[in-house]
């Protein structure tokens, strides 16, 4: 049976790879350089080649490639680009800078996709594309909860590795990945050609806003990706704007932790080498007490963090920690909390003293929501200044109006501890 099964595969990726050529013939897309070098053929205004023009193109090719004749051609490559331009009318390629920094072209509508990138494929939900979802990671598959349909999908194995006989099963024409992990040994070197494999982070709040664009170009649904930005800068200029007119001398000193961490005596922290947090943490109107550190993640001390005496402190639960949508019970970020605050000699520490000691699932700040975490820190490190903004409503309209799905964050989650009563 498994080398019948081994056999079926085979034929597949066969079968694939015969229409990936006859799409070279016949499916992809150039730029007007690149045409310009084809003797036969060029660019119209609309951006578009001629049945004619792409005929005298692949005959270039053939006469070059198959009978030696002297003569200008376009390659492979080029070919590949100019069937394209003519089979989509001049919709595709499309290419964007990927998370890595490198280009990524496709060169045809992505139709079934792999995500293994949680921030993805909220991402792509948010931008009405989320039935083209065929496979995901276990991570996503067991947010049943925020993921209602998305976690319903084959599972192909975990963010850092795939089972690439699972991704050619589900004929999937694309895999999405977090920039730099996994290595491309374990999901590019594993694949073949024929699946395009799209590095992009979406959980960085720094970058986001640009990959929202990026991946709505890449999906055709540019209309979409509008309206997502449109609710995003709504929240994060209206909240910039006020800080930037604060005095900076009067924003107040944070403390940034990693908070499941279980040590009597040290903690964590993020700097702004980490970005993320930290970013947030400074667009919302806080000095990180940690900037002045090399490295993203130093461990410090009690005696720094007295030392330092900082006027809130907020803690960090990562994925995988004890928050979020997949739960009603607070214990777990209570746990964190108290985990802190009842440090030796922590309770001599203003936040502590002034009760400003938050803990944050990592839910909030970080993804296509990320606004939700922004609006609250800028509540907690300036309460005054930001009496009118409401962060539970904010999550609210982004879970009906972005996610669309079924879920009153008021009674179903856990977010953020301690919930709201520091400032209402």
């Amino acid at each position: 049976m498994k080398q019948a099964e081994r056999r079926r595969r085979k034929k597949m990726v066969v079968a694939r790879e015969t229409r990936k050529v006859t799409c070279l013939l016949t499916v992809f897309v150039l730029t007007a350089v690149v045409l310009t070098s084809i003797s036969a053929t060029a660019v119209n205004n609309d951006n578009t080649v001629s049945k004619a023009e792409i005929v005298d193109a692949i005959m270039a090719h053939m006469k070059a490639t198959y009978m030696g004749e002297d003569v200008q051609h376009p390659d492979k490559e080029e070919l590949r680009r100019v069937a394209c331009l003519y089979y989509y009318h001049g919709r595709y390629p499309r290419t964007i800078d990927s998370a890595t920094g490198d280009p990524v072209t496709i060169y045809q509508p992505l139709e079934k996709i792999v995500v293994l990138n949680a921030g993805v494929a909220e991402a792509i939900r948010a931008l009405g594309a989320k039935d083209r979802i065929v496979g995901v990671s276990d991570l996503i598959a067991k947010q049943t909860v925020f993921f209602p349909e998305i976690s319903t999908k084959e599972v192909v194995g975990g963010w850092r590795e795939i089972d690439p006989e699972l991704v050619l099963h589900l004929e999937a024409d694309s895999v999405f990945a977090y920039g730099n992990w996994p290595g491309p040994e374990y999901i590019e070197e594993k694949l073949p050609d024929s699946v395009t494999v799209i590095r992009m982070d979406i959980y960085k709040p720094e970058t986001l806003r640009a990959e929202m664009v990026k991946l709505g170009y890449l999906l055709d649904e540019e209309v979409n990706a509008s309206e997502y930005i449109e609710w995003h800068d709504k929240y994060v200029d209206a909240i910039e704007e006020r800080v930037s007119k604060m005095v900076e001398d009067d924003n107040p000193e944070v403390f940034l932790y990693k908070s499941v961490i279980e040590s009597t005596n040290e903690r964590k922290a993020y700097t702004t080498q980490s970005g993320g947090i930290s970013t947030l943490c400074e667009m919302a109107g806080g000095q990180n007490i940690a900037e002045g550190f090399e490295v993203a993640y130093p461990t410090v001390d009690v005696e720094w963090i007295l030392d330092q005496n900082p006027e809130v402190m907020v803690g960090l639960s990562e994925s995988g920690g004890r928050g979020g949508y997949e739960t009603d019970d607070e214990f777990g970020l209570t746990d964190e909390y108290e985990s802190l605050i009842e440090l030796p000699g922590l309770g001599n520490v203003t936040a502590v003293m002034d009760e400003r000691v938050y803990v944050i699932d990592s839910n909030v700040p970080f993804g296509p929501g990320y606004p939700i975490g922004l609006a609250y820190m800028a509540k907690w490190f300036n309460p005054d200044e930001f009496d009118d903004l409401d962060p539970q409503v904010i999550h609210q309209e982004y879970v009906d109006k972005i996610c669309g799905i079924d879920l009153d964050v008021t009674k179903r989650g856990v977010f953020v501890y301690p919930e709201l009563a520091n400032y209402y």
